[in-house]
């Protein structure tokens, strides 16, 4: 799919991958959803995949409003780089390990809108012109939003969807 050039064509991708996301998951056994991935993978089951998501969210709100408050945000996270992402991502796995999917899931939905009430507070300008913001750097409001919602919810679509096939195909072979 192009990258949107407008805020409609942002909004209806990321709703797409949202709805395509959120349906997967909804058409998962609890069994699926509770059982561990393969070894290999930092998101050990489902739940892990979208408490992941709702945390870069969480980052993604935090980053828009320090940034539109002249604040220059810690990106990606205090006491890391964009170098370091893999120990920043191990610590988001940690903080949310003990957390229910039914949690994890409506704390993701809830995120999630709180991200499309930013956009839609935007017009293509403010959300297209790089530079337009000090925090955003060289590039866009709308580039960060992207990768934090609509390119997001393609990896980890993807992601569940190997690990399961993966799950299932060994299941058949027991």
């Amino acid at each position: 799919m192009p990258r949107p050039k407008n805020r409609q064509q942002l909004v209806e991708q990321i709703e797409l991958r949202f709805q395509e996301l959120t349906l997967y998951l909804e058409s998962l056994s609890d069994e699926i959803i509770n059982t561990e991935f393969n070894p290999g993978t930092l998101n050990r089951n489902v739940r892990d995949v979208i408490a992941h998501l709702h945390h870069w969210h969480l980052m993604m709100i935090s980053w828009y409003e320090e940034g539109m408050n002249g604040k220059q945000p810690e990106m990606p996270a205090s006491g890391y780089t964009w170098r370091t992402l893999p120990l920043l991502n191990q610590e988001i796995n940690l903080k949310y390990k003990d957390h229910t999917y039914k949690d994890v899931k409506a704390a993701f939905k809830s995120s999630h809108d709180e991200l499309s009430r930013i956009i839609a507070s935007h017009n293509d300008d403010e959300l297209f012109t790089k530079k337009k913001y000090k925090w955003t750097g060289s590039t866009s409001l709308a580039e960060y939003l992207i990768s934090n919602t609509s390119s997001h919810y393609d990896w980890a679509t993807k992601l569940i969807k190997k690990c399961v096939k993966s799950i299932t195909s060994q299941n058949v072979k027991q």
